[in-house]
């Protein structure tokens, strides 16, 4: 079955999720990541996309951005892309590819899943058994939205400054939301529509998506497809 297009809109939040070639790493040291958040920085500033979450962990990524043009993003990634690979590559005498394919990325709805999927980013090191508390992981945004250390690589979504009235009081609420983590089904919903391409929403959030592109965007019920008749 051939793939689907990936779907950017300007002013929508997506999801972002790039692999290493067959899970191999794609950092091997801090050198490696101050790279790769350079890269980031220079990239997101250049095509206007706001970053508001990101982890790197050894073999994938983690992105949380809203691009202020359609093309914005896949710009970005296409920049960062080629330059981190030429400047992994020269480092570390190896040669080919790095990534594993295309970057995967899908549209999530702001009021319901936008501090959702911060929250899962953040617990990605927590999952993979690489540290006990998020806030222990040097590599992420999540010590910035928590008030411990000023990343200027973020971009607060508005949904984030909602959170209170001063800084302290948005970190607090955040950190609580951290604390109590996700249910099973979202982590997966989160996974599995980023992926896949699947806009993550409500039916209205989705309907009104669809009015902007002729991209499917949930997947089709099983069965057997409906053979349309002439008119």
């Amino acid at each position: 079955m051939a793939r689907q297009p990936r779907l950017t809109v300007a002013g929508y939040p997506h999801h972002v999720i790039q692999r290493g070639n067959d899970r191999q790493p794609i950092v091997r040291d801090d050198v490696d990541r101050e790279r790769l958040l350079a890269l980031w920085q220079e990239h997101a500033q250049t095509f206007k996309v706001a970053i508001h979450a990101y982890v790197i962990m050894d073999n994938h990524f983690h992105l949380l951005v809203t691009p202020e043009t359609d093309e914005g993003l896949p710009q970005m990634m296409q920049a960062v892309g080629r330059a981190y690979v030429r400047y992994f590559n020269l480092r570390h005498h190896r040669s080919g590819t790095l990534w594993e394919g295309r970057y995967r990325s899908n549209l999530i709805e702001s009021e319901r899943y936008l501090l959702a999927c911060m929250v899962y980013i953040d617990l990605n090191p927590v999952r993979a058994g690489m540290v006990a508390q998020p806030a222990d992981f040097k590599w992420s945004s999540h010590r910035h939205c928590i008030g411990q250390v000023s990343d200027k690589l973020v971009t607060p979504h508005a949904l984030f400054w909602g959170l209170g009235n001063t800084p302290f009081a948005r970190e607090v609420a955040y950190a609580g939301l951290v604390q109590t983590g996700l249910a099973q089904s979202e982590k997966d919903q989160l996974t599995q529509t980023a992926l896949s391409g699947w806009a993550l929403g409500s039916a209205d959030f989705v309907d009104d998506l669809q009015q902007s592109t002729s991209r499917r965007l949930v997947p089709g019920k099983a069965g057997r497809p409906f053979k349309k008749t002439a008119d």
